[in-house]
């Protein structure tokens, strides 16, 4: 990209957007980032906003005014801004609904009118829900099981409509489970998240279900490599792409190889299976291998060494 290239990262101080974001300075990009910290925290982009590196906006992408400042003079949007949890969807649909889909079309409007080049969605894995078969590839038919996949999938409609209308040039890519630093606790927090907080607070590890269900968990870093190469690629406009690791891995084995890592020999709990929730996962992804040149390089293993060091560190 060139030096000049501006970037719009909407949730930029968040867990997945702020590393984006460091990539993007670190590519001599122009960045700006609006979020409405929520969930995001300031922190994760500190350095960068003090070296005056990135053009803050405090907004809600909810909000007319503040996206159509945001979106102005920009050559690509980068959309992480979202209720991303599950469980917090099936408590909260309403809200799940404005933000992921009202705020999607608000961005997509304002990027049409401000004629902004490369629209990048992120959606979900969820959109798929239970697959018949695995690996789950980008062809397969769509069955949500949460409010949160359900408004995921509408606003990838939403994206890609507006691309086969030439309006702009839309690319979805669904993430699998994202982890690495600067994810934050709470109580919806990802399965590894809160695996490693309860290790440092030497409690038994929680499994909803028995632990045999299988995800696809992909390190932070990868990802940001596949969004990259998504706004670059000429050969992604109008694809939904699959971005994980494309393997799987039990929430058993998780928990046991966090354990080990840990050096440390705790009980793990099983608890009833939480709505919304799907059974097994993980993702085909020959696509964005081929179209994209993506190719995962941070092993679990590693990735949640690194988690386990960061974590001591902050103690």
């Amino acid at each position: 990209m060139r030096k000049s290239f501006r970037v719009l990262v909407t949730g930029g101080a968040g867990f997945i957007g702020s590393h984006m974001v460091d990539r993007l300075v670190k590519d001599g990009c122009d960045v700006r980032v609006i979020d409405n910290l929520s969930t995001g925290s300031l922190d994760n982009i500190q350095g960068l906003l003090s070296a005056g590196k990135v053009d803050f906006v405090k907004g809600d992408i909810r909000d007319v005014s503040d996206v159509e400042k945001s979106v102005a003079g920009v050559d690509a949007v980068i959309h992480f801004a979202a209720v991303t949890s599950v469980p917090f969807s099936v408590a909260n649909p309403e809200l799940t609904f404005d933000v992921n889909l009202a705020g999607t079309l608000n961005l997509i409007q304002a990027s049409v009118q401000a004629k902004v080049g490369r629209f990048v969605f992120v959606s979900s894995c969820a959109v798929f829900g239970d697959p018949e078969s695995l690996p789950v590839r980008e062809e397969y038919q769509p069955d949500p099981i949460s409010p949160y996949a359900e408004s995921k999938l509408l606003a990838e409609r939403y994206c890609l409509g507006f691309q086969d209308r030439q309006l702009l040039q839309g690319v979805v890519l669904r993430f699998f489970n994202v982890y690495g630093p600067r994810q934050g606790m709470n109580d919806y927090s990802g399965v590894i998240t809160r695996f490693i907080e309860r290790i440092r607070k030497k409690e038994p590890l929680v499994v909803y279900g028995d632990g045999s269900q299988t995800r696809d968990f992909v390190n932070v870093y990868d990802v940001v490599d596949a969004v990259l190469a998504s706004v670059k690629s000429r050969d992604a406009e109008g694809e939904v792409f699959n971005v994980g690791s494309g393997q799987p891995t039990s929430i058993n084995d998780l928990a046991k190889t966090l354990l080990e890592l840990a050096g440390v020999d705790l009980m793990i709990r099983y608890e009833k299976s939480r709505t919304g929730d799907i059974k097994n996962s993980y993702a085909d992804i020959s696509k964005a291998k081929k179209l994209l040149g993506f190719e995962p390089k941070v092993s679990l293993r590693d990735g949640l060494r690194v988690l386990l060091e960061e974590k001591e560190g902050a103690c």
